[in-house]
């Protein structure tokens, strides 16, 4: 049978399951007061459903259950939930050297370049930069709902979106505090396995219920956050290296406006068919909090094409750290697959 993706038309839903143990004394801290031994669990399913040689219909749903995501560890609760991180409907044109494709729907931000490796077979490493997550983070793994359009030339590749909310502090159509925000990029690709690009964003990012709104303060629709960063992938033989460095400002009437910078550099080195291993080492200097170091290491194992095995170790040093106390150890296993595929005429 054809595979979907190369036929006409098809449906085909693929899923990446993880199964994770972690030790951290911050599990062990307030407000999660838990055992320092946690272990969790994460799957993303991704449906495509190719309705013709130019439209698709796809989507990125997530379950995971707390705590799994590091940032996580210093919050309270036990409990799964499900997100949906992308469903869009994508128009796709290309022809040798430059393509276009338009997308609408629950969108990726289109900032920054590591959430196109967010999902877990694609992270060399286990935790993920300081300026992505889900808690209050300016650039959050969650989706917007929005238009986008990619375009390649060449070397040249550029993306635009538009979309109702930050990716500060994305909002469902259903929820208050809906205000247009833009985010855009582009990169150049200098030789093959070496591209260096810059992303930024700007549109108002508080709603009434927002951790940091409080009373008294201007209107949400005139405080904007503005980000803007500049990112570089290699590859070349056994090496894989990227990196990022972004800047994010978050207006505010009331109080002093809030500034955050963060950095990293990540390098993967393959040992073996089997082997790598992989480091991370970045860093986030804020306006209204303490400095962060962080350093993370990580040894992958494949016993086969669909599974991956993870161990790591994370160092996170600051003034507001004691010891080890904000280390993590983790081991992580992976799962990909294929769950179903069928092409049509």
């Amino acid at each position: 049978m054809l595979r979907a993706q190369e036929a006409p038309s098809g449906f085909e839903l693929r899923a990446t399951i993880s199964e994770q143990a972690s030790y951290s004394h911050q599990l062990e801290a307030a407000p999660r007061n838990g055992s320092p031994l946690e272990a969790a669990f994460r799957a993303v399913f991704y449906p495509t459903w190719k309705l013709s040689e130019h439209w698709t219909a796809s989507a990125a749903v997530q379950t995971a259950s707390t705590p799994y995501f590091y940032d996580q560890f210093v919050t309270r609760g036990y409990r799964v939930h499900t997100n949906i991180l992308r469903a869009d409907v994508s128009y796709s044109r290309g022809s040798k050297g430059k393509s276009v494709v338009v997308r609408v729907g629950e969108l990726s931000s289109a900032f920054g370049s590591f959430l196109l490796r967010y999902d877990d077979a694609r992270n060399a490493l286990i935790d993920v930069p300081a300026a992505y997550g889900y808690y209050y983070k300016p650039v959050s793994n969650l989706g917007v709902a929005g238009a986008q359009a990619d375009v390649t030339l060449g070397k040249l590749d550029a993306r635009a979106q538009f979309a109702n909310s930050s990716p500060a502090n994305p909002r469902s159509l259903l929820d208050r505090g809906q205000f247009r925000n833009w985010a855009g990029g582009a990169g150049y690709t200098i030789r093959q396995g070496f591209r260096v690009g810059a992303s930024a964003y700007r549109g108002p990012y508080l709603d009434p219920s927002y951790r940091f709104y409080f009373p008294g303060e201007a209107p949400p629709l005139s405080l904007p956050a503005t980000a803007a960063g500049i990112d570089v992938e290699w590859g070349r033989g056994p090496w894989n290296v990227y990196g990022e460095w972004q800047r994010f400002q978050m207006d505010y009437h009331l109080l002093r406006t809030y500034h955050q910078d963060n950095g990293y550099a990540e390098a993967r080195r393959v040992l073996s068919p089997r082997w790598y291993v992989a480091a991370r080492a970045g860093y986030m200097r804020s306006s209204a909090a303490p400095a962060l170091q962080i350093y993370e290491f990580a040894a992958g194992y494949r016993p086969n094409r669909f599974q991956l095995a993870k161990l790591g170790y994370e160092i996170q040093q600051g003034p507001a750290i004691r010891g080890t106390l904000g280390n993590t150890l983790s081991a992580q296993f992976v799962t990909e697959f294929r769950a179903f595929s069928v092409a049509g005429n």
